[in-house]
């Protein structure tokens, strides 16, 4: 299965659940320019919601998420795997990280219309080093 696996940095901020609190976090990461990988929003508690990024340049959602008066919690790593979508597409990098005793304790994937994936892999900071050489990154 042809994929390209990289490291990435994701960060957190921890909004009220409310309508249009993840259209206004992301309208101002837009109107500064910043370009995103990955999102992800989840409920924490009864009236917080986490949104994670993953920007495409960290040191530069810091710097402009100072600017911003944003509360970034980050950075943190992870793995992000993107590729053409096949029955089976993410076995062989699942198989290499098992391999390696990584364990891998959250993921988030989706495929698009276009036959690619996307999948970001999140392990453990004292796996980090061992998972990204178990995938040659």
């Amino acid at each position: 299965m042809a994929h390209r696996i990289r490291r990435v940095e994701y960060f957190h901020v921890t909004v009220p659940d409310r309508p249009g609190e993840a259209f206004r976090f992301l309208s101002a990461l837009a109107e500064a320019g910043l370009d995103l990988l990955a999102f992800t929003a989840i409920p924490v508690g009864i009236f917080q919601t986490q949104l994670t990024i993953f920007p495409s340049d960290p040191a530069r959602l810091q710097t402009e998420g100072a600017r911003l008066g944003l509360r970034l919690d980050g950075p943190h790593g992870a793995l992000l795997v993107q590729g053409r979508d096949a029955p089976g597409a993410l076995v062989g990098v699942h198989e290499r990280l098992y391999d390696a005793g990584v364990n891998v304790y959250a993921a988030n994937a989706v495929a698009g219309s276009g036959g690619e994936y996307g999948y970001v892999i999140y392990v453990r900071p004292e796996d980090m080093a061992k998972a990204a050489e178990a995938l040659g990154v």
